[in-house]
């Protein structure tokens, strides 16, 4: 069981394994990779992955949330009070996404990794303009390359996009058939990063 291995260190008041995994991302400059905690605590990759676990489902409720994106975490405020953190904060709102980016961005964010020509096959239209709003923003970022002529970049969303969106994982997007997705422009009512809060949304083109 877990609680077997929390003690990593003898002596009576040692730290348990989920008090240091805290401690430890909470302390990194940004996020940490599920690799770097297991070396630095010199755990197996399982047992860290279900310390984590643990630690999410603590903070769940809690003004604190443990945000994920791909082998990476870290803290966060709970989205559903960004607003209030803003206000308390004195920070404006940031700019809102137009239908062109918001559309780019629906596609990165099921397709991922996909690459930019990829996402103009889907699209129909250039995005270069659009790719380069959602970069500035750090909505999306290059991830690697496609191991085929030309070689080129693999684009997949980032940190600030599950914050944006008030998500905690990739996992919380809601499930979207494949066949849908060059419709997500059309879905209004459906499922899917079309359905995000309206007013980060602006109705001008991009």
């Amino acid at each position: 069981m877990i609680e077997e291995s929390q003690n990593i260190a003898s002596g009576n008041g040692a730290p348990s394994l989920k008090t240091l995994v805290e401690a430890f991302i909470l302390v990194s400059d940004g996020a940490v990779s599920v690799e770097t905690l297991a070396q630095a605590l010199e755990q197996d990759l399982a047992t860290i992955e279900a310390t984590i676990g643990e630690i999410e489902d603590d903070f769940s409720t809690r003004g604190i949330r443990l945000q994920r994106m791909r082998e990476r975490v870290q803290f966060v405020s709970a989205p559903e009070v960004s607003e209030q953190v803003q206000k308390f904060l004195g920070l404006d709102t940031a700019p809102r996404l137009s239908p062109a980016a918001l559309e780019t961005l629906a596609i990165i964010a099921y397709r991922q990794p996909i690459t930019r020509p990829q996402i103009e096959n889907i699209r129909g239209v250039n995005c270069d303009g659009v790719m380069h709003t959602l970069l500035a923003r750090n909505l999306v970022e290059p991830v690697g390359e496609l191991e085929t002529v030309g070689h080129p970049t693999l684009y997949a969303t980032t940190f600030d996009f599950l914050h944006y969106f008030g998500l905690t994982s990739l996992e919380q997007l809601p499930p979207l058939p494949e066949e849908m997705m060059p419709t997500l422009p059309a879905m209004a009512n459906g499922q899917g990063i079309s359905n995000m809060p309206t007013d980060q949304v602006e109705m001008q083109g991009d």
